[in-house]
């Protein structure tokens, strides 16, 4: 059995349980461009989280992946911003209707999303949860679990190892 095709251990989805939420997990979302799954992106954050303005959500994604593409490859990205207005770092997860162009390595399209928003001065941090949200993303039959969710709510209890 290779490393990418090892479930992840619940102590190394643990992190997940402490920044991704149920109203912040969406199965299935619409997004027939970058453009408009960044809109749903902010959307999904905003009305989870008020605090946190759409529209800087929105702008601030864009900038960051203006600097350049958060796909992995393999149909994964990880867009990762950072907002003054945010607490602490949170989460969202997100699979698509359908896969969209995202500029990744691999030139494949994007179907399994995983936002992270971190506070505007936590750069080690930011760091070290993107770093465990890649290397949990890397593994494959994790992957293809999140894709055969039917439901946000079964989307969340996977991501964050709960039993159907």
């Amino acid at each position: 059995m290779s490393f990418r095709d090892r479930t992840p251990s619940p102590a190394a989805m643990n992190f997940l349980t402490e920044i991704l939420s149920p109203g912040r997990t969406v199965c299935h979302a619409p997004g027939a461009s970058k453009k408009r799954l960044f809109e749903t992106i902010a959307h999904v954050i905003s009305d989870d989280k008020p605090s946190l303005v759409y529209e800087e959500v929105l702008s601030l994604l864009n900038a960051r992946e203006k600097l350049g593409s958060t796909g992995l490859g393999q149909g994964i990205a990880i867009p990762h911003c950072r907002v003054d207005a945010c607490p602490r770092p949170i989460g969202g997860l997100i699979t698509l209707e359908q896969a969209i162009d995202f500029d990744a390595p691999d030139e494949q399209p994007v179907d399994l999303l995983f936002v992270l928003l971190v506070p505007g001065e936590a750069h080690q941090q930011h760091l070290d949860i993107l770093a465990n949200v890649a290397r949990l993303f890397s593994q494959a039959d994790f992957c293809r679990q999140l894709r055969a969710a039917q439901s946000s709510q079964a989307l969340f209890e996977l991501a964050i190892g709960q039993d159907l």
